[in-house]
């Protein structure tokens, strides 16, 4: 039992020295492979950061070959001295690690050197208290002592290095780590297939066209702020990435052959597109600044020759483009108050250097007639500003001579100069409204003038005195511009309340109607039918305030047209008579419309009562508003017959090219004939120099004629829906289609089945113009006898008749080319080959042009569908059918 004991300690004994010496392999391996390790992590370090991607191909071989010997000589230094541990070793780190005293492993391996009974019994003691020792014996955790080596620990910084590297590589981190260790040497080709397409798109207020990158390289100059946008699509290599300056970009996938990449280029850099290693393209980014626009006076501002503007002749100028030029007024004596900005409107959209002359008015601005200092402010797309040198000028004035207007512009010049002086200009209203014979007794000047003086008194807003001088001003020109003036100002002003209530009260009455499909209280009933009372009360006193204007304002009529001694008031009393009784009739149906609840009535017949009264201004009456229908629609038929004329032109062009057609054809089918006789020849009847014909080689001739007979059948079809058009309008004018129209229809789209089935189109083409010049004849016949001859100088002209538009010079059938040519250059001076009036001929009519312009708009749509055609250009996933069709549209391009 005692030696089992015994025993039992010493058989773990083996595991743990095999522990301890393992331990103790660790304490001396790890110190010798950190050296090694940290060489080797401080390469993936760099290889993650695609810091050897910025070294050119050659050098880095050099790169990774210095690691290497970097981490092989960090290697020998470490393992050098480094041995096994030995048992004994082992021995000790456990007395050690378990605290054990006087050795008593090393007892359990000794013997006694003698015989002597009582030493045996001494050491076999020894020996069992030496076993009951190292039952508790441990091995501990190995401490390699790294601590001492590394007291500021680097090991700890290089290790958040290389996750943070591996976090910024992601998913590129294999190839980073491919790239730096396997070398390259020199630039790879492309692969067959590979297709690249690199453009800068500039920001918008530049409004300058894209710049497509030369695949070849080279540098570039690109304004600051452009975005761009590469397309790369076949080749082989694996994804590939956008290299700007020291950054480099992977591609995003558009699917298995195709990628593209978008950057923002804000400074110059060395751009590349690399691919598997290697370089596909590089170019050199010269980043343009936008500089701020420059604003100059070009002459020195004063007062207009004529009348009261102000002349400002300007210059502005920017690199990209003028967004908007402004001047900027301060009252001289009052540099502190707010400036009074105008716009100048620029010559065309956004140019880099405009000149103008501005001509503000701003005779009823407060500060006219004072010193003002003037500064003009440009801007440019990019919100940048810039400001020219200040000047100084009076601004003009209206000259007033009724003695009252001219105080109360002196009164208003002086609020300007000094806001604060109002007991001053209080006195001096008190003054004005205390003379009432010095205004006639006029009620309205009287009632302005005292609202002045007590605004000036009670309201003491800044803005008050701006009210003032707007109420001064107001009153001034009504003043010296008479009573008619002022009456048509109070009945625009009874308009506007009017509508503005009626608004109001339509407004209302949908609310009411939304509240009743609710629940209500019979409270909020009675409070929403009080509402509406009191609204519909307030428009009847807007219409009756309506009605006493028109009748004033009538009468002010009246007494300017006696006082001018015009004969327009004896010409047709009667009629005046007609007309205010209208009017009175129509506000009296207004009123009854309001008080039946009927909003919507009450605002269509104040349309139709403010049509009477513009008409009444403008003195048009029922007979020249009939006349002046009839001459528009004389006008609309003249052009529709101009219409017609250009589709006989132009159907005679057709014939012609038939006739042309027809020539070419029957010259090739005789080339035909003879070459196939002289095929039949016998050999030795051949001429030497004569080489046998092709076969089966297709005709390029025979396949140009039925190309452009198909573009001809689309040209006959669209003038057979431009004659529908036409036939279409005017039915719509007169009532009735001339019968050859209707033929001339049939005979069109006989001969557009003929073209679109490559066959001989030239007998309907020759009915179709037939047919349209006797339509035309008849539709000027229509148009004389249903709306009359035109006068002088309109439509068509005088004189001119249907003949002339139609006449015998539009020859027929065969000598339908002969009869064109002498309808398009016979039609007299002033007119056009189309037979029409030119612009510049007086009272010429636009009968429809097919030469435009395109605007800003157009060509920046344009420029989209470029942008939007290359994209889908690149993506080579989709149809053949349809990247052929694209590649054709950017050829035309």
């Amino acid at each position: 039992m005692s030696g089992r004991r015994e025993a039992s300690p010493l058989r773990a004994l083996p595991r743990r020295r095999l522990l301890a010496r393992l331990a103790l392999g660790w304490e001396r391996l790890w110190p010798a492979l950190w050296p090694p390790l940290g060489v080797v992590g401080l390469f993936l370090l760099v290889a993650l950061l695609g810091l050897p991607l910025l070294l050119p191909s050659w050098l880095r071989p050099f790169l990774t070959f210095f690691f290497l010997l970097a981490a092989i000589y960090a290697g020998i230094r470490g393992f050098r001295g480094l041995s096994v541990p030995r048992p004994a070793e082992a021995d000790r780190r456990l007395e050690a690690a378990s605290g054990l005293a006087h050795r008593p492993l090393a007892a359990l391996a000794d013997r006694p050197a003698g015989n002597d009974p009582v030493a045996l019994a001494v050491w076999e003691a020894h020996r069992r208290r030496a076993t009951a020792s190292i039952q508790s014996l441990r091995v501990g955790l190995p401490r390699p002592g790294l601590a001492k080596r590394d007291p500021i620990a680097l090991r700890a910084g290089l290790g958040l290095a290389l996750g943070a590297a591996l976090v910024v590589a992601g998913a590129e981190a294999p190839e980073r780590l491919r790239r730096a260790l396997v070398p390259e040497f020199g630039l790879a080709v492309a692969a067959p297939g590979l297709r690249l397409e690199a453009w800068v798109t500039p920001p918008a207020y530049t409004n300058a066209a894209p710049i497509f990158l030369d695949l070849a390289g080279g540098e570039v100059t690109v304004p600051q702020g452009s975005r761009l946008q590469v397309a790369l699509s076949g080749g082989s290599g694996g994804a590939p990435e956008l290299q700007l300056g020291a950054e480099a970009t992977p591609f995003r996938a558009l699917d298995a052959q195709s990628w593209a990449a978008e950057a923002r280029l804000d400074q110059g850099a060395r751009m590349a597109i690399r691919r598997g290693g290697s370089e596909v393209a590089g170019w050199s980014l010269t980043v343009q600044a936008d500089q701020p626009p420059t604003a100059r006076f070009t002459d020195a501002p004063a007062r207009a020759p004529r009348g009261l503007a102000l002349r400002l002749p300007w210059q502005a100028a920017d690199d990209w483009g003028l967004a908007g030029v402004v001047a900027e007024f301060r009252l001289a004596a009052r540099p502190q108050a707010p400036a009074h900005a105008i716009d100048i409107n620029l010559p065309s959209v956004q140019p880099r250097e405009a000149t103008g002359i501005a001509g503000p008015d701003l005779s009823a601005h407060p500060w006219a007639g004072l010193e003002v200092e003037v500064q003009l402010l440009a801007r440019d797309g990019a919100g940048q500003e810039g400001r020219s040198d200040p000047a100084r000028v009076t601004l003009p004035e209206r000259a007033f001579t009724h003695p009252v207007a001219v105080a109360l512009i002196t009164l208003r010049k002086a609020l300007s100069l000094d806001p604060t002086a109002r007991r001053g200009a209080r006195a001096e209203l008190d003054r004005l409204s205390g003379a009432p014979e010095a205004f006639e007794h006029d009620t309205t000047t009287f009632l302005a003038l005292r609202s002045a003086r007590h605004r000036l008194q009670r309201d003491q807003r800044p803005q008050a005195v701006d009210e003032v001088q707007e109420l001064m001003w107001e009153t001034a020109l009504a003043l010296e511009e008479g009573r008619a003036d002022r009456t048509a100002r109070a009945l625009e002003q009874a308009r506007a309340e009017l509508r503005e209530a009626l608004e109001q009260q339509l407004r209302e009455q949908a609310e009411r109607e939304q509240a009743e499909q609710q629940d209500r209280t019979p409270e909020q009933a009675q409070e929403q039918e009080r509402q509406a009372q009191e609204q519909r009360a307030e428009t009847d006193r807007r219409i009756q305030e309506l009605r006493d204007a028109i009748r004033q304002h009538l009468e002010a009529l009246a007494e300017r047209l006696q006082q001018e001694n015009a004969e327009a008031m004896t010409t047709d009393p009667q009629n005046r008579l007609m007309d205010r009784r209208d009017l009175e009739r129509r506000t009296d149906r207004m009123r009854d419309a309001n008080r039946e609840q009927r909003p919507q009535d009450a605002e269509r017949e104040l349309a139709e009562l403010e049509e009477m009264l513009r008409a009444l201004e403008e003195g048009r009456t029922p007979q020249n508003e009939a006349a002046e229908r009839n001459r528009q629609q004389r006008q609309r038929g003249q052009q529709q017959m101009g219409v017609v004329q250009d589709m006989v032109r132009r159907q005679t062009q057709m014939l012609d090219s038939g006739h042309r057609r027809a020539e070419a054809e029957a010259q090739r089918q005789e080339a035909e004939r003879r070459a196939r006789q002289l095929q039949n020849r016998a050999p030795w009847s051949r001429p030497p120099q004569q080489p046998e014909p092709p076969a089966a080689q297709p005709n390029p001739a025979e396949a140009e004629t039925r190309t452009e007979a198909a573009r001809e059948a689309m040209t006959q079809r669209a003038l057979r829906r431009a004659l529908g058009e036409v036939m279409q309008q005017f039915g719509d004018l007169t009532g009735e289609i001339p019968t050859p129209l209707g033929r001339a229809d049939q005979a069109m789209r006989e001969a557009q089945e003929a073209l679109a089935q490559g066959g001989d189109a030239r007998t309907p083409q020759q009915t179709a113009i037939r047919e349209l010049q006797e339509g035309g004849r008849q539709m000027a016949q229509q148009m004389q006898r249903q709306f009359g001859q035109g006068e002088p100088g309109e439509g068509e002209g005088e004189g001119e008749g249907e003949g002339e538009m139609f006449g015998q010079g539009q020859g027929q059938g065969e000598g339908g080319q002969e009869g064109g040519q002498e309808n398009a250059q016979g039609q007299g001076p002033g007119r056009d080959p189309l037979g029409r009036r030119s612009r510049e001929a007086p009272g010429a009519q636009d009968n429809g042009s097919d030469t435009r312009v395109p605007d800003e708009a157009e060509l920046l749509r344009t420029r989209r569908i470029q942008e939007e055609l290359r994209k889908r250009g690149a993506e080579r996933t989709r149809p053949q059918e349809e990247l052929d069709y694209i590649d054709r549209l950017l050829r035309r391009f």
